[in-house]
């Protein structure tokens, strides 16, 4: 397992599919965990601690309203920890603000609101720096993006 999936709430499950549907493109190994760092903050921490063992590399953590999970996770770990915030109440901008303001030198990277797409994203970014067959299917995506993108877009627009 390269990828550690976390989020709170069963709830959430299909905001945070995102996550799962970018890292299968790039055939990266993950697991997924409903887990809460207020319920159950013991398991959480296990949870972590078991992922370090098997070599996970990224953590990617969803939380709604005020989103303590991306940063409780970083507080328990190195890796580095993508935050995702899910849209519950005020619209996910409280979310957003609780996962993209910690505390100096306990940082976590955080993607737009329900956007769990591009925290795949960026975690295969992150792999892509230690799996060179990684960083090659990222550089033929990128390179198939751009060239689908002047294709669908060299005719102009009708308005």
């Amino acid at each position: 397992m390269k990828v550690a999936i976390i989020f709170g709430s069963k709830s959430d499950t299909d905001k945070m599919k995102g996550a799962a549907n970018a890292l299968k493109e790039f055939g990266v190994e993950y697991k997924a965990f409903v887990l809460s760092a207020h319920r159950v903050p013991e398991k959480l921490a296990q949870t972590i601690k078991e992922c370090e063992e098997q070599g996970c590399s990224v953590i990617i953590a969803g939380a709604g309203m005020a989103a303590h999970l991306p940063g409780v996770i970083a507080s328990h770990t190195v890796l580095p920890v993508i935050g995702v915030p899910i849209s519950a109440k005020l619209d996910g901008m409280d979310a957003l603000l609780s996962i993209v303001q910690m505390p100096k030198s306990i940082p976590v990277a955080t993607v737009g609101i329900d956007n769990s797409y591009n925290a795949g994203m960026l975690a295969v970014q992150i792999l892509s720096m230690k799996y060179p067959d990684i960083k090659e299917k990222l550089v033929n995506y990128r390179a198939d993006m751009k060239d689908k993108f002047i294709k669908d877009n060299e005719e102009g627009v009708d308005l």
